[in-house]
């Protein structure tokens, strides 16, 4: 089934140029545990006109941060989500340094979703992650066991808007409580904006869609589904196994996205 959504997948690239690796503290193993596993995997197979997969790893520049956001936590994290220092004493990059990073590596990523939600045919923006089963050291939900699914509009935790500017939210509520069903339907656990309510991808393009009748949500994998904790790859059989109930779960949503309107 063609999926009417332009799929957005930041954070599963790995790469890292060679000049900025050897700036970096962080062993090889460490760099990949930054990577959201099984995000290209399963997003990646789901048929839609357009499925946008970084490159570069998050630590390179994090595509799902606001452009403008210099901080600690900012574009170029100076610590990963296990608290750990991301660069050797002396080498965290500059604001110019970063500036530079985000012409030659982010924005190119964001263009390319520009370009795709020119589609007509595409409803909505996906933008795709994974998540560790227990939030890490810097996570908001630090040490708590998180569901399968959490689905994200920047509203609360059914969807609704936090406050009375609905155009707060990136999707209706309506629409964000069908998805939570269609994958409760293949039973998965869902959560609604807990951990997170949604970041710079989706937040930033929610705005610009709006105003057009479409959406943006983002979407949470639980990395337990499908691999060990202490692994640095999916288990091929059990991520198959998710890949097509989430396959399902999607074809649910997007019949129902359709018959509703």
């Amino acid at each position: 089934m063609q999926l009417p959504f332009v799929l957005s997948i930041p954070h599963c690239g790995s790469e890292m140029p060679p000049e900025i690796r050897s700036d970096v503290v962080l062993t090889d193993r460490e760099i990949l545990e930054s990577v959201d596993f099984g995000t290209r995997e399963i997003f990646g197979s789901l048929k839609a006109p357009h499925a946008i997969q970084a490159r570069w790893s998050r630590l390179v520049v994090d595509l799902n941060r606001n452009p403008s956001d210099f901080g600690a936590k900012g574009v170029v994290a100076l610590k990963d989500y296990h608290g750990r220092e991301v660069f050797l004493p002396g080498k965290a990059p500059t604001r110019a340094q970063i500036e530079r990073r985000m012409i030659r590596y982010a924005r190119p990523y964001h263009e390319a979703i520009v370009n795709a939600l020119r589609n007509d045919e595409a409803i909505g923006l996906i933008d795709c992650h994974s998540l560790n089963g227990i939030g890490p050291a810097d996570a908001p939900d630090r040490g708590m066991v998180r569901k399968d699914i959490t689905l994200s509009n920047n509203g609360d935790l059914h969807g609704r808007p936090l406050s009375d500017d609905a155009a707060a939210t990136t999707c209706p509520a309506e629409t964000i409580q069908m998805a939570a069903e269609a994958f409760r339907a293949q039973g998965f656990s869902v959560s609604i904006n807990r951990p997170y309510r949604g970041g710079y991808i989706v937040n930033h393009f929610g705005g610009l869609l709006r105003s057009r009748g479409r959406f943006a949500l983002q979407i949470e994998m639980n990395q337990d589904l499908y691999m060990a904790r202490d692994a640095i790859l999916p288990d091929p059989a059990r991520i198959e196994s998710i890949t097509e109930r989430v396959k399902q779960a999607f074809a649910e949503w997007t019949l129902g996205l359709q018959n509703h309107t």
